[in-house]
């Protein structure tokens, strides 16, 4: 691959640039005939030199996929070109909801009512609307109830490459969750 390898560059270059979005790096190894660990070793050479370059634009990595975004130094520009980006108000309850959708997706609306004690109905619409969160199936059940996981807006948004980089809950804080949940239904069952 050595003496192609700035042909392929210039060709991983143009196909990231052309689609504005990603494109899995099985999308990629396909188009050009080469290997995945090759796409994934000049997506990385490409992002190190425009890291290194100081560039406006980088290509960044999203679970199995590449994009090319602009810097976050450039930022402040872009919103004077775009007047008004797209601003997320993540309320409490959104933000609750978005939670209890990343750590156990793929989920139902019903299970994550059940975990809130709420409709969340209003907290799903915006997330969608948002494009944080989208339906990823039907569950095999009466009624065929949707299905709910986050997107790759969502990983771009919190900045990750994928959903193991969500940060974890320690054993202690499960327990001490566990024992509030017991506390609550214990007042409840005593009024």
């Amino acid at each position: 691959m050595s003496e192609n390898n700035t042909q392929f560059k210039k060709a991983v270059e143009g196909i990231l640039f052309a689609m504005g979005k990603s494109v899995g790096i099985d999308r990629i190894a396909e188009a050009l005939e080469i290997s995945k660990e090759d796409v994934i070793k000049i997506c990385d050479d490409l992002a190190a030199e425009y890291e290194a370059d100081g560039r406006g634009f980088r290509v960044m990595r999203i679970e199995d996929a590449y994009q090319m975004c602009s810097a976050k130094e450039v930022y402040e520009y872009l919103i004077r070109i775009a007047k008004q980006p797209r601003k997320y108000v993540l309320t409490d309850t959104v933000l609750e909801t978005l939670s209890i959708i990343a750590y156990k997706q793929p989920v139902t609306k019903a299970e994550i009512e059940k975990i809130r004690g709420v409709s969340s109905d209003h907290a799903v619409s915006k997330l969608v609307d948002f494009e944080l969160v989208e339906e990823v199936g039907r569950m095999d059940a009466p009624g065929r109830p949707m299905l709910f996981g986050t997107t790759e807006e969502f990983l771009r948004v919190f900045g990750v490459t994928s959903l193991e980089e969500l940060p974890s809950i320690s054993p202690v804080q499960i327990e001490e969750y566990r024992q509030q949940a017991e506390n609550e239904v214990a007042l409840e069952v005593d009024v």
